[in-house]
């Protein structure tokens, strides 16, 4: 069966407690006009004093009902506002202010109830034990964070200035262990990268060594040529290795100058290409360059910006399907312009951004029988100290890298 409607009237609006006092007085009213004052008259009273009586006590039934008689008082009503208004203090004020209305208010409350002292004094010291307990909670937290526990999370109660002390803790823990994480990764790589480049390194060394040796015993002129032209690349390879070895280095730390300035940036791709032309032809790659109409200039070194362009030109004609069409695009996005290049790749590419990154940057076998395999690591750290950003996509076969760059402001 549903809950009869209750239907509240104007007088239902009078607070329960007034509602007891007027009941009281007009009692009383009653009592002393029957008594002492209005002997003679009480009859002519009584009638209106009872109707309204009988209002104001069908309106407490109402609410008793509803179950709202003590909520609809007007001592009810105050202690909530005062008590909404503390817990906003509380929650937002700083802890002067809060030590502050301790001091006063606490007394003040004791003395305005003093009949209740107990019950004030109990909730006194329930608030200062959840305040405590919320202390002691950031207190083992940070402990246990000091201990090397990066995972630990402090969670507190409440949205008072503890609240926000755990939050911010939990904040700084999350960059610390950020930051110890891309530590770890960067040392991981660092041992790889030493390891895989020094065996890169070792090979065409070796081959070195031995053709020496041979040709130190070899008399027949053509072999001795033979020999010479095995040495010849093998000297070129071995260079090409220690060079990009060392400028990897070099990007990565940041140790390069850099000279900011306007650069064109759809000249530069133009000029790249056309430089590049017979390469183009010898590869049979089909290049598609996208740009705006209106000049768009970047804020970059030149020199440095070239030469990131050019280990992405070098990468694509050594790992492009031939034949294939290679796409490259200038974009301008707001603040930046993106620079795309998006090439279909010779060779199955089902790993994911970062494995394939840490190919490149090891120098694997595989991909680096015309390179070191640091082009893409170089290209990376150089955008990197020009205040740009380097991203890698794959999707499929396609590969495709997107440049962020500083747009130059407009004079």
């Amino acid at each position: 069966m549903d809950k009869e409607e209750i239907h509240f009237h104007v007088i239902d609006k009078l607070y329960n407690d007034l509602n007891i006092v007027l009941i009281g007085c007009l009692t009383a009213m009653w009592i002393a006009m029957i008594v002492e004052v209005f002997r003679d008259m009480y009859m002519f009273f009584t009638v209106p004093i009872f109707i309204i009586g009988l209002l104001l006590i069908l309106s407490l039934v109402k609410h008793i009902k509803n179950r709202t008689l003590f909520q609809h008082t007007l001592l009810y009503q105050l202690f909530k506002k005062l008590f909404i208004l503390l817990k906003h203090v509380f929650d937002s004020g700083s802890t002067g202010v809060k030590i502050v209305l301790l001091i006063i208010g606490y007394p003040l409350v004791v003395a305005a109830t003093f009949f209740m002292f107990p019950i004030t004094m109990g909730i006194a010291a329930w608030l200062a034990m959840r305040k405590v307990k919320s202390f002691n909670r950031i207190k083992e937290g940070v402990e246990q964070i000091k201990n090397g526990d990066l995972h630990h999370r402090i969670e507190v109660d409440g949205k008072g200035e503890f609240n926000q002390l755990a939050e911010n803790i939990n904040r700084i823990t999350d960059g610390l262990k950020k930051a110890v994480d891309s530590e770890i990764k960067s040392e991981r790589l660092k041992t790889e990268l030493i390891t895989n480049v020094s065996h890169d390194i070792r090979t065409p060394l070796t081959s070195i060594i031995t053709y020496v040796d041979l040709l130190k015993l070899e008399n027949d002129p053509k072999m001795i040529e033979e020999y010479v032209d095995v040495l010849d690349q093998k000297s070129k390879r071995l260079k090409l290795l220690t060079d990009d070895l060392f400028e990897a280095a070099k990007a990565s730390s940041g140790s390069i100058p850099v000279q900011l300035e306007r650069i064109d940036i759809v000249s530069l791709l133009t000029q790249g290409i056309g430089e590049m032309d017979e390469k183009i032809e010898a590869s049979s790659l089909d290049f598609k360059l996208a740009h705006p109409t209106e000049k768009v200039y970047v804020k970059a070194d030149g020199k440095l910006l070239w030469r990131s362009i050019e280990n992405l030109f070098s990468n694509i004609f050594k790992y492009a399907l031939p034949t294939s069409r290679v796409y490259i695009g200038v974009e301008d996005v707001g603040n930046e312009i993106l620079v795309t290049f998006k090439n279909i790749s010779a060779y199955e590419l089902n790993i994911s951004v970062d494995e394939l990154m840490e190919r490149f940057k090891r120098g694997d076998e595989s991909r680096s029988s015309q390179g070191s395999g640091l082009g893409l690591s170089i290209a990376e750290s150089l955008i990197h100290i020009q205040n740009g950003k380097f991203l890698v996509q794959v999707d499929g076969d396609l590969f495709k890298v997107m440049i962020y760059l500083p747009k130059f402001p407009n004079e």
